[in-house]
């Protein structure tokens, strides 16, 4: 667990490994798009180190995902908030953790209802076990094993936590 404690250093490892990736694919001008809340929180982080001119954007996909039913309305449903248009835009979409991938089906659902980006590069925070769908991150800063009764979260939005819980 002591990898996860440092994150403004996973951060830093992750904003080269963007840079890297978008160097190599001949990208320029790339938008930023961070999932409520987690994902925002370190997409603002990522986003300044990144220096990227295009204003942050963020989604709240509550209402793109598979399991609303289910759940329930939740009662935090943000604004997505796109100052830009998506269209033929080179898109580095943030969350903070990538579990079943339903989170970032969701999101991609919602980017492709405002327009057809050119291409979407996937930035998490935490990658662990568990993928329900074949949906993979194209830069992690950490790669992390839990039982089947442990859920990760990511604390903030001031300083930034990571925290392993038991469900009971």
């Amino acid at each position: 667990m002591s990898d996860l404690e440092n994150i403004p250093a996973i951060i830093e490892r992750m904003a080269r490994e963007i840079v890297s990736q978008i160097e190599q694919a001949g990208r320029s001008n790339p938008a930023m798009v961070g999932i409520h809340s987690g994902g925002v929180w370190l997409a603002a982080r990522l986003h300044e180190l990144l220096d990227i001119s295009t204003p942050l954007g963020s989604l709240d996909i509550s209402f793109y995902r598979d399991d609303f039913t289910r759940l329930g309305m939740n009662p935090v449903v943000r604004p997505s908030q796109l100052p830009f248009s998506i269209d033929d835009r080179h898109i580095i979409l943030v969350d903070d953790v990538l579990h079943t991938g339903r989170t970032i089906r969701a999101a991609m659902n919602e980017l492709f209802d405002y327009g057809r980006p050119a291409s979407i590069l996937l930035a998490t925070l935490v990658e662990r076990d568990g993928r329900e769908l074949p949906i993979q991150a194209n830069v992690v800063g950490s790669h992390v094993r839990l039982t089947l009764r442990q859920h990760i979260k990511l604390l903030g939005p001031d300083t930034l936590k990571l925290e392993i819980k038991q469900i009971p």
